[in-house]
């Protein structure tokens, strides 16, 4: 239990560099409030330890060396040749376990971040930044919230290469929430509004930005420029 007595977040490491996890374990277990309840190098361990750990936040390399296919496991999570952090982030979200995702990697190129935000993570973090930013990530991840390092923000902000569909201030207003994680309800009431109004205006940004969900509106939104992730 933390220092103010709330139940730590806990955390799975994914990285399939050895040292890299020793580090970033023995880095997370240094700060109050955090608790590493596992890690793994690979992709398809990784799924099924959070089905068997329920992590809050799982930290996930970008690149993953799979070793190869080889039969289901007991859990029936088939090993897949070629999972990256990427595939491994999308079939941990689809289970539906409430868990969030934190990317790592050692650089910010846009198309790895916008792949990121697309499958789902909910922050983006470099491995050489400043242990403040990994903290403030995982904290904001498991509020609901989502972190970009600033290298990484940067480039996605900046990524807009022509100009984009035009959403009304409301309508920013709504993506920005969903940014933020916020449910319909959540976003309804922060905008007073009635939650099938949301729901309207959301169909209404799905269809402007050519999008099918909402990780993937925040993600052509923030390539467009329309909103900063903070």
């Amino acid at each position: 239990m933390s220092d103010d007595g709330a139940e730590p977040l806990r955390l799975l490491i994914v990285d399939d560099h050895t040292v890299v996890r020793a580090g970033l374990r023995a880095l997370l277990e240094g700060e109050p409030g955090f608790e590493v309840v596992g890690e793994t190098g690979d992709g398809t361990d990784a799924v099924r330890l959070v089905g068997r750990l329920r992590p809050d936040v799982v930290l996930m390399d970008l690149r993953l060396t799979d070793p190869g296919r080889s039969p289901a496991g007991a859990d029936g999570v088939e090993r897949v040749a070629g999972m990256d952090g990427i595939e491994a982030t999308r079939r941990i979200l689809a289970a539906g376990t409430g868990v969030r995702v934190v990317m790592l990697t050692s650089h910010g190129r846009t198309a790895d971040v916008l792949r990121a935000v697309e499958a789902g993570a909910r922050g983006y973090v470099l491995k050489a930044g400043p242990p403040e930013e990994l903290f403030r990530a995982v904290r904001a991840a498991a509020a609901g919230g989502m972190a970009l390092a600033p290298e990484a923000a940067a480039s996605v902000v900046g990524h807009a290469v022509e100009p984009g569909p035009v959403l009304s201030e409301r309508e920013i207003e709504v993506v920005r929430l969903l940014a933020r994680g916020h449910s319909n309800r959540a976003i309804a009431s922060t905008l007073f509004l009635a939650e099938a109004t949301v729901k309207t205006h959301l169909v209404r940004i799905y269809r402007k930005l050519g999008t099918e969900n909402r990780a993937s509106t925040v993600s052509e939104a923030v390539r467009l420029g329309l909103i900063e992730l903070v």
